[in-house]
């Protein structure tokens, strides 16, 4: 990790402020999915919520991306945080007045969260490239993946225990504190104010900016190779991680749930341990290089747990093999988030992050649950393995489709002004 980079006072302050609204927004997360499992014994119900948030990021990411771009971004994200916490202290107040909470202000609760989650994502988008050198990039990317997912990690844990023995209204009253203390962190923040507000906010200022948006991307082959591969990245590992591995460690290999949560931990521990040890390695890539080279290791690999005989006795052989394989993808996927991300940084100009960002942010997000169905159904009815040898063959072929591109931008990375690079595209 580049010390000097932890030491700089504005990099510091942001890591730290994500940090804390990071465990307090997943902390609430999972204490709600326990509380609403507790009210209503209904998974449907518990369904309904989390496919809700859709609605949200379809209606406001055009908006919150142009919002994005226009407005200065410090006081954006600090009022965002701001806004968290107010909105989640009232429902905290409102749960202490009342009781509990109803199913409709939990619906309220959680789209009111995912809409000011998509309006702070998109003023957030050019704040790191903004503080940090482009030389610093990578290592910063990897630094904020790892603290990133220390949190995703650890929120679960905090959240259990807190649920457990003080209850949901402490939960909202924790939760809101978090982001109180986030948007405070943020304040001393200084970052350099390279928004692009008009002389005149209406429609037709929204609907030119919003073009302008669109318009890079469909000029941009290489923002078109970040959209495209991190779409596919999605589609294809999210299904395997969240119901492919699921479904076969448990029905087909009839797993104890200490071994299955022991596979949790393995792939959770991937991603940690991935920029913490391969991060002064990785900054020796060139990005291009780095982003094309993780997925051919995350399709090489995915092609490799395909041949795990899954039904072999004793189970713990193809156990023990599930176990390494997928440490491996997780490492090889938290590699390549971190080139997409870097990648990102480098070819957007910051004045168009907050357009571009949302953008590429909900094609994603429309991606997962589009794979869930159908590998989830492809599970059902072909054998696992041939499942998972599909999605590795996806990936693979996505990779080797942009493989010129992406070793031909690894050669000008940190040489050129973004300006010549986006010239020679």
């Amino acid at each position: 990790m580049n010390a000097k980079l932890i030491r700089q006072k504005d990099f510091a302050l942001l890591i730290c402020g994500k940090l804390v609204s990071l465990l307090g927004s997943n902390m609430l997360q999972f204490a709600l999915s326990l509380y609403v499992l507790d009210l209503t014994g209904s998974a449907t119900v518990f369904a309904s919520i989390l496919s809700i948030l859709i609605i949200p990021r379809l209606i406001f990411s055009p908006f919150a991306g142009v919002f994005g771009d226009w407005f200065d971004r410090k006081k954006s994200i600090v009022t965002l945080d701001m806004l968290n916490a107010f909105i989640i202290g009232l429902f905290a107040l409102t749960f202490i007045i009342k009781g509990n909470l109803s199913i409709a202000m939990i619906y309220a609760l959680v789209i009111l969260l995912e809409t000011t989650e998509i309006f702070f994502h998109s003023a957030m988008a050019a704040v790191l490239p903004s503080i940090v050198s482009k030389e610093e990039l990578l290592d910063a990317n990897s630094l904020n993946s790892m603290v990133m997912n220390i949190g995703n990690l650890l929120a679960p844990a905090i959240g259990a225990l807190i649920y457990g023995i003080f209850g949901m209204k402490a939960i909202l009253i924790f939760t809101s504190i978090c982001f109180l203390l986030s948007s405070i962190s943020k304040m001393f923040i200084n970052i350099p104010k390279n928004h692009n507000k008009p002389e005149e906010i209406d429609l037709k200022s929204f609907k030119y900016d919003l073009i302008e948006g669109t318009k890079l991307i469909k000029d941009n082959k290489f923002i078109r190779i970040i959209i495209a591969s991190g779409g596919i990245l999605n589609f294809c590992i999210s299904p395997l991680a969240s119901i492919g591995l699921l479904y076969i460690i448990k029905e087909i290999m009839k797993a104890s749930d200490f071994q299955f949560g022991l596979f949790q931990m393995i792939l959770s521990s991937s991603f940690i341990i991935a920029p913490l040890i391969g991060g002064k390695h990785i900054g020796k890539i060139k990005v291009g290089r780095l982003l094309y080279l993780s997925f051919i290791s995350v399709a090489a690999i995915v092609l490799a747990m395909a041949l795990i005989p899954f039904n072999f006795k004793p189970s713990i052989v193809p156990y023990i093999l599930i176990l390494l394989t997928s440490f491996l993808i997780g490492m090889s996927t938290t590699f390549a988030n971190i080139a997409l991300g870097t990648f990102f940084d480098q070819i957007v100009p910051l004045e168009l992050m907050g357009r571009i960002s949302t953008i590429m942010n909900l094609s994603m997000t429309i991606l997962i649950p589009i794979g869930q169905m159908i590998f989830g159904y492809l599970y059902d009815i072909i054998i696992p393995n041939y499942v998972i040898a599909l999605a590795g063959a996806i990936v693979l072929i996505t990779t080797l489709k942009y493989r010129k591109p992406l070793i031909e931008y690894g050669d000008v990375t940190y040489t050129k002004p973004m300006g010549d690079v986006q010239d020679e595209i």
